[in-house]
């Protein structure tokens, strides 16, 4: 698979099998994101890498405490709520994917379930929790480059037949994954990505979430001078 394929192909996996990834091939596709650019190669990341035993303590304690009522906790910012344009785009890929699920409105118990299934890292069988230096947690640029890291990891994983989806659900009990992986207090965990082979019977698998027009987002100086 070319890059421009695989960029273009490329969606968010939400149902996996129950197939393993071996530790070599996740090895190929770190090395492949571990090429991403960062602010004057500062390379700022740090991942780890669960699956097995320690992957299901992470999907108990997150569902434990997510049912149980215990507040989402963080080491980034909580999420501001998106409003106007962008708030409508968060709705319409929702309702794609609840459309294609078959899951109607009225239906409290599936969306529900959907909801856990985040909180449950999609169940997929392998977690990669991205993190970042904790000294750089007021620097912006860092999150920017743990960002472009993070988006190698996916593209990489796609082109090596794999699918992957940018989680942050799977972190909002970040004191839960940080014991489970003993992860330092020197890093600070900022999202997850859940990882492994696309189950094809799934059928949200199916969904590509629209893009605005690159003339919606894009101008272009000194062109026609």
């Amino acid at each position: 698979m070319n890059l421009e394929q695989a960029m273009q192909e490329r969606r968010s996996i939400r149902g996996f099998t129950k197939d393993p990834v071996s530790q070599e091939l996740l090895q190929d596709i770190i090395a492949l994101a571990n090429r991403a650019p960062s602010s004057m190669n500062t390379q700022p990341w740090h991942l780890h890498v669960l699956t097995g035993e320690p992957l299901e303590r992470v999907r108990q304690g997150n569902t434990d405490r997510m049912l149980d009522g215990t507040p989402p906790s963080r080491d980034i910012e909580e999420y501001a709520a998106y409003e106007g344009e962008h708030r409508a785009r968060q709705i319409e890929i929702a309702v794609q994917l609840f459309e294609a699920m078959g899951i109607e409105r009225h239906d409290k118990e599936r969306r529900q379930d959907w909801v856990m299934r985040g909180f449950r890292q999609f169940d997929a069988p392998v977690s990669i929790v991205v993190c970042f230096d904790r000294a750089l947690l007021d620097n912006t640029i860092a999150h920017f480059d743990t960002g472009a890291m993070t988006y190698g990891l996916v593209l990489a994983a796609w082109a090596k037949g794999l699918g992957a989806v940018i989680n942050g659900q799977g972190i909002m009990q970040s004191p839960v994954v940080r014991e489970v992986a003993n992860i330092p207090e020197d890093q600070i965990i900022l999202t997850c990505v859940a990882l492994g082979w696309p189950d094809d019977a799934f059928v949200a698998n199916s969904v590509v979430s629209r893009r605005r027009p690159i003339e919606n987002t894009t101008r272009f100086l000194g062109f026609n001078d």
